[in-house]
């Protein structure tokens, strides 16, 4: 297992399917950078209680909203534009780039907030995973299932 969270948001995304499942979390309004700091929490053996979710949710929740959402909203309204104009498709691709830094910005900034937080002291990786999304109710179980199953072959 990758100890820091971006190697191991890589190393997941990569395996089959995983892509798929986190583009369909992400299109039902899930926040799949805090879905993957569950997975890697899970893996990590950290207790999951509430005062840690809340400040996972917290921290997470702000950024999304605030720098990751308005630049895959932008990228997205530039789609269908794009593929007509060269210009705007290099402009969407910088905004993709950008998209894909401020994940990764967030990412550290989870990984930050749990770093302290003891290891190897819980047994169920999944509890992460279904508390972070339980507040999403309408999220894939299949897809959440497709997470949780990419985890267990690290």
């Amino acid at each position: 297992m990758s100890s820091d969270l971006w190697s191991f948001t890589l190393k997941i995304y990569a395996r089959p399917d995983v892509e798929k499942a986190c583009l369909g979390l992400q299109a039902h309004g899930a926040n799949v950078c805090l879905l993957l700091c569950a997975l890697w929490l899970g893996q990590r053996g950290v207790v999951c209680n509430e005062p840690r979710l809340q400040a996972l949710r917290q921290l997470a929740g702000a950024w999304h909203d605030e720098v990751v959402q308005p630049l895959r909203q932008l990228r997205t309204q530039w789609k269908a534009a794009a593929l007509e104009d060269v210009e705007l498709g290099t402009l969407r691709e910088q905004v993709k780039a950008l998209e894909l830094e401020a994940e990764r910005q967030l990412l550290l900034r989870l990984e930050n907030a749990a770093q302290a937080w003891p290891q190897d002291q819980a047994e169920d990786s999944v509890i992460w995973l279904l508390r972070l999304a339980a507040e999403a109710g309408h999220l894939n179980r299949d897809a959440l299932h497709q997470l949780h199953v990419a985890v267990s072959g690290t």
